[in-house]
């Protein structure tokens, strides 16, 4: 395959539904973001919620374009702010299947690979930028056990953090029918997500 040297390209992935949901915001704000952000061009690209094919599609990804910069998207139910990951576990562990059948417990994502690897993006730029927008946003220490955390480990493995590598989760969507959780409106996601990216690659966001 043909590799596409592009230093001024950003990888920015998203998930499909899962767990019997009919939509995930991730692929709606995928859809809504431009496809430049200043001089920036973005590389988008839909993940499927499979432990081991998440990781190897968007690392494949990753050495094909030679991005500078990762952006990856996921939503977490139940909370109410975005949230940016600082850190991923070398872990699997499902409460529920993943979209291929798969259902771990206690597996390494990478034998022998550290027990924790930590994002290379700006966590506090991102909060910053967000938060100026009005829109809540904070850090996390927790991207869980599922295969938002597998992705993010793997990707850190692969590129070795070289370049800035995080992973941002989202709320529900209004949308989504789960009343009793908080729920964020999806164009203040989307614009949360322009700010995040923009604070990552030096370009302003007020």
């Amino acid at each position: 395959m043909t590799k596409t040297i592009s230093p001024k390209s950003i990888l920015v992935t998203a998930f499909e539904p899962f767990g019997g949901e009919a939509m995930n915001p991730t692929r709606m704000i995928l859809e809504r973001l431009p496809d430049r952000i200043g001089a920036c061009a973005l590389r988008k690209l839909v993940l499927p919620v499979a432990f081991v094919r998440a990781g190897e599609t968007a690392c494949a990804e990753y050495d094909r374009v030679s991005p500078a910069a990762v952006i990856m998207l996921g939503q977490a139910g139940g909370r109410s702010a975005v949230t940016p990951e600082t850190t991923a576990k070398n872990l699997m562990t499902a409460k529920i299947p993943d979209n291929a059948g798969y259902q771990p417990q206690n597996v390494p994502i990478v034998p022998g690979g550290p027990d924790i690897l930590r994002s290379t993006f700006s966590v506090s730029r991102i909060v910053e930028a967000v938060r100026a927008l009005n829109i809540p946003c904070e850090p996390s220490d927790d991207a869980g056990t599922y295969v938002c955390n597998s992705l993010l480990y793997s990707m850190l493995s692969h590129n070795g953090g070289e370049v800035p590598t995080g992973f941002i989760h989202v709320p529900y969507l209004p949308e989504q029918g789960h009343a009793d959780q908080p729920a964020m409106r999806l164009e203040d996601m989307v614009r949360a997500i322009i700010a995040a990216i923009g604070a990552n690659v030096g370009i302003p966001w007020k």
